[in-house]
């Protein structure tokens, strides 16, 4: 392959690289605003938030495009190709994360309208806090080459749903000891539901970067530690 090839080949893959780390970046601002909106019933901080959504479809579909064309054009194999791949799913999963931050954002007016206990929003912060860890975490391991820390994290989602368990049960003793919550803790439990997705969202992000990295795939059973499907008392 001609040098000035190789030079054009090497510019198109570092295009690819840092939309990815730019939806990252903009994953991370909207899960924190999302977040912070929700909590402070920040109305305008919600709708940049909305408002951001567009600019993550946007950079999603430039990627996609660039990624087809370096494809056609330059038919990529082995490490190249698994980079194209991989950055191409992992768009799709910061794209959802941006959906799923998007959807906090649009509660953020009707939680805002009731009241809510002062415990349970900091359970909400808590939760959040964690995934916005992960959200920032994943892409600068990512783009940092480390592999390992990748499998940490991808792990690490195990404490998010232990956490996501502990506010749907804290959401549904509210509920029932006072009737008057039940309008503000309905849309926060499906606040934290969003943010638990998310999370999932970084593991699968974690895992396909892992395989970039390193051409390997982790292990299928990672933990999981969702119980809120038994948490529902019985009628």
């Amino acid at each position: 392959m001609a040098e000035h090839t190789v030079a054009a080949f090497d510019e198109d893959l570092g295009q690819i690289s840092r939309l990815i780390s730019d939806m990252g970046d903009l994953a991370g601002i909207m899960v924190g605003g999302a977040t912070k909106a929700l909590l402070n019933s920040d109305n305008a901080l919600a709708q940049r938030v909305v408002s951001d959504d567009a600019i993550m479809d946007a950079r999603q579909r430039e990627l996609d495009d660039r990624a087809i064309t370096l494809i056609a054009k330059r038919q990529p194999m082995a490490d190249d190709l698994r980079h194209v791949v991989g950055s191409i799913r992992m768009a799709g999963d910061l794209e959802r994360i941006g959906d799923l931050a998007k959807n906090i954002a649009k509660r953020v007016g009707s939680v805002g309208l009731t009241a809510t206990p002062r415990d349970l929003s900091h359970s909400i912060d808590s939760m959040a806090q964690l995934v916005l860890i992960q959200v920032q975490g994943v892409v600068e391991e990512y783009a940092a080459g480390d592999a390992a820390a990748l499998a940490k994290l991808r792990n690490d989602d195990e404490r998010i749903d232990v956490k996501y368990t502990s506010v749907f049960r804290e959401l549904l003793t509210y509920m029932m000891e006072d009737p008057r919550n039940i309008t503000a803790c309905t849309h926060l439990l499906f606040c934290a539901k969003n943010l638990e997705r998310i999370g999932d969202h970084v593991t699968n992000i974690a895992e396909n970067a892992y395989y970039v990295l390193t051409g390997t795939q982790l292990p299928a059973n990672r933990p999981k530690q969702d119980e809120t499907a038994m948490s529902v008392p019985a009628a």
